[in-house]
């Protein structure tokens, strides 16, 4: 069976074992990401925590690469060379985090009142894992293939940009 890139996301019912099922969701084969959503009783909406595979591997790489590269320019051209590269890794990895933000922000109307949600990035080759992880924990699993997500962000960005532009339709 050929690996699927999905969104799995573990709905609970309530906010007592996402903690326990996030830790047991780092262990999945294929992570590569995770944040874990919670709503008050009231609607309030919190990002709770969230889990990165590889996290600052592009910051530091891209700097040791620009340090390596700067050892032509002699010990100020290692310096230069590192930060250079580490500013380019940094502004890498920060594009990522801004896109899954707003991938949390599409997801968020699907977090119950009183509940909590954690969403999965995730290279599955079975829906076993993630489905038993789910049935410890008492959570309902739905997944959106990353196409189909890709979409719906992109979706969401456009309408914000023509809501805050003024180029939507009027009502």
């Amino acid at each position: 069976m050929s690996e699927q890139h999905n969104l799995v996301l573990l709905t609970f019912p309530d906010t007592t074992t996402w903690r326990h099922a996030l830790d047991g969701a780092q262990r999945l084969p294929g992570l590569r990401m995770a944040a874990a959503l919670e709503r008050s009783a009231d609607g309030v909406l919190e990002i709770k925590d969230t889990f990165t595979r590889g996290a600052g591997v592009a910051t530091v790489g891209s700097g040791l690469l620009g340090g390596l590269v700067g050892l032509l320019g002699g010990p100020v051209g290692v310096l230069l060379g590192f930060a250079a590269g580490a500013a380019l890794g940094n502004a890498a990895e920060e594009h990522l985090a801004t896109e899954a933000g707003a991938a949390l922000i599409v997801l968020s109307p699907r977090v119950p009142d009183g509940g909590a949600m954690l969403a999965l990035e995730v290279r599955e080759a079975s829906p076993g894992p993630a489905d038993e992880l789910a049935a410890q924990y008492g959570a309902s699993v739905e997944r959106i293939d990353e196409q189909t997500f890709t979409e719906q962000v992109r979706a969401a960005e456009k309408k914000a940009e023509e809501d805050s532009t003024g180029t939507g339709e009027e009502s």
